[in-house]
């Protein structure tokens, strides 16, 4: 049998080793090529990242609060601006012993027990040289026995920063709003590590909220040195943070504190402009909170009080209040009656009413004979029921609209309310209902579904008062023209000589005029209803939530209107007896404030001292109210089923009385 046996000779060995060092080679060389791009690329593409890692793990940052901006006045007066702050912080990295530590500062800072188990479970979470807060705001006492003993103390942090400070305190809440700490929602939302930053602050209302982004401002930085497990080298050069940027108002900030101070014990809100310029001088809801508090970290009972405070301190009722305007809303049904063709000297006669079908809507005195000029100044709602069922509705709604009733205007502000200016479409809209002339007889006279915000009060006496249709500015910046209203000039002359005898003349106003020599002003009375009429008081007595609103507008000087303003009176029960003499004052702070400042510290001395003396008196009676045992209530256990039913029926019938409109009840004071 023969075996095939192959031959291996030397030159197939040379072949042989030949091809497998070519592709052992070649493979070498292809991942030799790998390792040098991936060098290169790590060595030059990379450089910059890796840099910054390393540097990263060399030294480690926390982040310095920036400084916000400014708010100031339209003289450059401060109205928010920023405080020294002494705060001390713990770094966990450099705690020794934190029990020792915690005793030692609970005394010296005077530390609550929940406040250092607060502090020990932020010490828990926290990591590497982030700060853990212990106490912010403290005084310059207790700031400085810490730094004294800060050699025993080793982690212990005291250091100075700023926060935010608001000299005006509550005459400002409302307009600047407030700052505080960022929450978990928005820190999710940004992943901004300055959010979670001990001492950082940022705007959650007013002026504060919108302007944020101009206000933050860049954080700076304080950078040590430390080892890979995070133990101190050294300290590195800090770098300062850069301020945010100032913002310059158009508001009087001693107009707006005086506004405030003028309303003293009053719930309400003031709004003055500058008919000229559409400049924003004051805007005050009143009562307040103090914004300082939210600045410093208000505590749970003081939030409790300012939420279950019937006045509604946290609403800023100029913006966000929404009242029927009662007779101030009749210069734009004069307006409406001019354009229908209504003849300003046509005399109508008011025997104390007006007949309706089987229905009477009242007036509050026989007035007799009536012109357009009569009717303004002595607010007789049977000339305004004529004429304004003579012209209709949508005529009526036309005029008000362009008086700036019923729109939004744009501010810098979170939220406002706009209120409603109705005409037949809106109910047929909102009701599925037809208008009638009974709606057309209330909302004639501000009653019944139309509803203004103080703000839009202001602004439309002021576009009265100057003829052009004025847009509001909050915001200092270039002058702006404005063009004329849609109204004839001698249209607006009525209306305006109406205005003067409100308060010069014979009108409802006439013991609030300005006692300066040769300065008028004009205005318009108005006593709005909260529910309907049903009990002997008929809005003018019993409980302070039932009572009337009292409001007035007006302009001055007459002859060459220069400012305009509104006051709205809380439950005040009449514009002439709330609202006007208010407004007198306030206006002649504007030409004359020696004589206005008399008249303030008179008030003051009997409503038992300024807003801050105030504020401070009732929040110490109620926390002793807090503090004191409820007397005991005895129950019959027999009838206590009934009496609870009782409270709770009692309790609806209330509510639903409250929250009614008032379409129906036409009996308006002027």
């Amino acid at each position: 049998m023969m075996r095939n046996d192959r031959i291996v000779t030397a030159a197939t060995q040379a072949y042989s080793f030949s091809r497998r060092a070519w592709l052992l080679g070649t493979a070498q060389a292809g991942i030799g090529a790998l390792l040098a791009t991936r060098m290169g690329w790590l060595a030059i593409a990379e450089n910059q990242r890796y840099n910054d890692l390393a540097e990263s793990n060399r030294v480690n940052t926390t982040l310095i609060p920036p400084r916000r901006g400014w708010i100031v006045d339209r003289n450059g007066a401060a109205i928010a601006n920023n405080r020294t702050d002494f705060r001390v912080d713990i770094i966990p990295e450099r705690l020794e012993d934190p029990e020792r530590v915690l005793q030692s500062l609970s005394r010296l800072l005077g530390l609550l027990p929940e406040d250092v188990d607060q502090i020990r479970t932020d010490l828990k979470q926290a990591t590497g040289f982030q700060p853990v807060q212990v106490a912010e705001n403290i005084g310059w006492e207790r700031y400085a026995a810490v730094s004294l003993r800060q050699p025993e103390l080793p982690g212990v942090a005291p250091s100075r920063g700023f926060s935010r400070a608001y000299p005006a305190g509550a005459a400002v809440a409302h307009l600047t709003g407030y700052v505080g700490a960022a929450n978990a929602e928005q820190y999710k939302a940004t992943k901004d590590p300055l959010f979670v930053t001990p001492g950082f602050k940022l705007g959650k209302d007013g002026l504060e909220k919108t302007l944020e982004a101009k206000l933050r401002g860049q954080p700076g930085a304080k950078r040590v040195e430390v080892t890979a497990r995070g133990k101190l080298v050294a300290e590195l050069a800090t770098r300062p943070d850069r301020p945010g940027a100032s913002q310059r108002l158009t508001i009087d900030a001693g107009l707006q504190e005086y506004a405030a101070r003028r309303l003293g014990e009053e719930s309400g809100s003031v709004t003055v402009f500058d008919c000229r310029t559409g400049h924003i001088l004051a805007m005050v809801s009143m009562p307040a909170y103090d914004p300082n508090m939210f600045s410093d970290g208000i505590s749970r009972g003081e939030w409790r009080m300012l939420s279950e405070d019937d006045h509604l301190p946290l609403m800023n009722k100029t913006l966000q209040g929404l009242y029927p305007p009662g007779s101030t809303f009749k210069p734009a049904t004069a307006l409406a009656a001019l354009a229908g063709g209504v003849d300003p000297a046509r005399v109508i006669y008011c025997s104390g009413g007006y007949r309706l079908g089987n229905r009477r809507f009242g007036c509050l005195a026989s007035h007799g004979p009536m012109t357009m000029h009569t009717a303004i100044a002595r607010s007789c709602n049977t000339y305004f029921y004529t004429v304004g069922r003579e012209v209709g509705i949508n005529r009526i709604a036309v005029a008000a609209r362009a008086l700036g009733f019923g729109a939004e205007h744009e501010l810098p502000f979170p939220s406002q309310r706009y209120g409603t200016i109705p005409d037949e479409a809106w109910k047929l809209r909102r009701y599925k209902q037809e208008w009638t002339q009974a709606d057309t007889l209330n909302a004639a006279i501000g009653q019944g579904y139309v509803l203004v915000s103080p703000f839009q009060l202001a602004l439309s006496a002021a576009r009265v008062a100057s003829g052009l249709k004025v847009d509001p500015v909050l915001l200092y910046g270039a002058p702006r023209t404005f063009q004329p209203l849609p109204f004839p000039t001698e249209h607006l002359a009525i209306v305006r000589a109406g205005m003067d005898e409100v308060v010069n003349g014979h009108g409802t106003a006439g013991a609030s005029r300005l006692l300066l020599d040769g300065i008028r002003m004009g205005g318009k009375t108005g006593t709005a209803q909260v529910r309907r009429i049903k009990d002997r008081f008929r809005g003018q007595g019993g409980e302070w939530k039932y009572r009337d609103h009292g409001l007035f507008v007006c302009f001055a000087p007459v002859e060459n209107p220069r400012y305009a303003a509104s006051v709205v009176v809380e439950h005040g029960l009449g514009g002439a007896r709330a609202g006007a003499p208010v407004a007198k004052d306030v206006l002649t702070w504007l030409f004359d404030r020696d004589q206005a400042t008399k008249r303030l510290a008179a008030l003051e001395t009997g409503w038992g001292g300024d807003i801050a003396t105030r504020m401070a008196a009732k929040s110490e009676a109620w926390r002793i109210a807090q503090a004191a045992p409820a007397p005991p209530v005895p129950v019959d256990p027999a009838g206590a089923a009934e009496n609870a039913s009782t409270a709770a029926a009692s309790n609806l019938v209330e509510a639903t009385e409250r929250n009614a409109s008032a379409p129906g009840a036409a009996d308006v004071a002027p």
